[in-house]
């Protein structure tokens, strides 16, 4: 009796809110001893265990916590969630049964927890209060598991893998033949395709090709000279400089024709191939010959036939292409009034070191890569990632985390996304062959912005882009 008078004592100090509560314990006294003339009996057990879960929580919330206790606080939250859970999930008045029912076996109200999903942040998870009678759980895939079921839906149509690169190679033999017969002074070399599906990086959809084209120059009257040494200083363009023109004049280089202030322009030579693609090569004939449509794309600064074929539709990309000095040259000028610029691929050096690192390791470098690519590719903001950019944060990742194998797939993902924030918001990615190149020099601040914002949602969330 003294501590219960000490108890209320406590409540009167507490603003009137013992009497209060004294009230409402009449009121539900009344309302319990007529509930069941006025509701029936479901209704007033439904009635008596809603009452008793507020009077708990009016009792909790009034009594004095025991300060000895460092638990107290933790404990009265938890049986305050199970007493909300008594009111949001009363019991249902059992249905009458019927006759094939009584030899069916009764399931348990309750799913025991699996160990694998006592520690799941993101798994699934039913209402707290919810019982499940369903003889078969649910299983809650952990983020391994949801990048290697992903990986699978990447894979290209096997039509499409054994299509592509022989159509794509009959078109490249017929435009070799004609630039030969059309063109024999221009030393081409022999011509070639390119691309993340002869690689294995494809993913998706095998609608895009790359066809190479080389320039053959003679190295005694050609040189290279970096991009950092020129009004864009930019190190990942170089330009190609006629040189000894005193003892080898013009003419002396079958390629001096495309020459603009004494340097080999990328932009001349693109603008005469892609006269001769629109308007000299017969493509309805050749598209006839080998059962498909070519159509080269006129509106456009870049060389490209676009494919159409009773089973993939393909866009093929011409590169003319310089090799000097160990470098890989494309005739890709950046947008401006500067035409005489080569842009430097890596493409080849990239997939030969992913490959290479994968083979020393048994790494799932690849699988990785191509699990990012397909992201990139499904997902338009995210598009100017895929490719080379994705490629070198894996490199770079590679140099510090040594453990790449397919039990620590997830892992390296979720690394992978924290790198490339931390990239973005730097706005900087440094290349791997070459770290002063910036990867992203030629992204908008908007693209950047926009792009950081669903990678750093992504790192607590992977299952967004999936």
């Amino acid at each position: 009796m003294a501590a219960f008078w000490h108890q209320r004592g406590r409540r009167q100090e507490n603003g009137g809110l013992g009497s209060v509560i004294d009230g409402l314990g009449s009121v539900f006294d009344v309302l319990l001893a007529n509930a069941r003339l006025v509701l029936g009996v479901s209704g007033a057990a439904v009635l008596a265990i809603a009452t008793l879960a507020v009077k708990r929580l009016i009792d909790r919330a009034t009594s004095p916590r025991d300060e000895g206790d460092p638990k107290a606080e933790q404990k009265s939250l938890e049986e305050s969630w199970q007493d909300l859970a008594l009111i949001k999930a009363p019991p249902k008045s059992p249905k009458k049964q019927r006759r094939e029912d009584l030899s069916e076996p009764l399931l348990s109200s309750a799913q025991p927890l699996v160990p694998g999903e006592a520690h799941n942040p993101r798994g699934c998870s039913a209402p707290l209060g919810t019982p499940q009678v369903k003889s078969s759980p649910l299983r809650c895939l952990t983020l391994q598991e949801k990048l290697l079921s992903h990986s699978s839906q990447l894979a290209v149509p096997e039509i499409q893998v054994s299509l592509v690169p022989q159509l794509a190679r009959s078109i490249c033999t017929q435009l070799q033949n004609f630039l030969r017969s059309k063109c024999p002074e221009l030393p081409f070399g022999r011509f070639f395709l390119s691309g993340a599906l002869l690689d294995g990086l494809e993913v998706l959809a095998a609608d895009h090709i790359h066809l190479m084209l080389p320039v053959v120059l003679d190295p005694g009257l050609w040189s290279l000279i970096s991009g950092e040494d020129t009004v864009v200083r930019n190190p990942q363009h170089w330009m190609i400089k006629r040189i000894d023109l005193g003892y080898f004049p013009r003419g002396c280089s079958p390629w001096d024709r495309f020459i603009v202030g004494r340097y080999l322009s990328s932009s001349v030579l693109n603008e005469t191939l892609h006269k001769l693609l629109v308007a000299s090569i017969n493509w309805p004939a050749i598209g006839g010959l080998l059962g498909c449509a070519i159509h080269p794309v006129v509106a456009s600064r870049e060389l490209k036939l676009e494919v159409k074929h009773d089973q993939v539709e393909l866009s093929i990309a011409l590169f003319p292409v310089v090799e000097m000095e160990g470098k890989v040259l494309l005739a890709v000028p950046p947008e401006g009034p500067v035409e005489n610029l080569w842009l430097e691929s890596f493409y080849r050096v990239e997939v030969s070191r992913v490959k290479e690192l994968d083979a020393s390791d048994s790494g799932a470098r690849q699988l990785c890569l191509r699990i990012l690519n397909g992201i990139c590719r499904s997902q338009p903001s995210l598009h100017k990632l895929g490719g080379s950019p994705v490629t070198h944060v894996i490199l770079h990742l590679s140099d510090t985390v040594s453990d790449w194998a397919e039990e620590s797939l997830a892992d390296r993902f979720q690394q992978v996304l924290e790198e490339l924030v931390a990239y973005l918001e730097k706005g900087v990615l440094p290349s791997y062959f070459n770290p002063k190149i910036n990867l992203f020099s030629g992204l908008l601040e908007e693209e950047i912005d926009e792009m950081g914002f669903m990678l750093y949602r992504a790192m607590s969330e992977p299952e967004v882009l999936l």
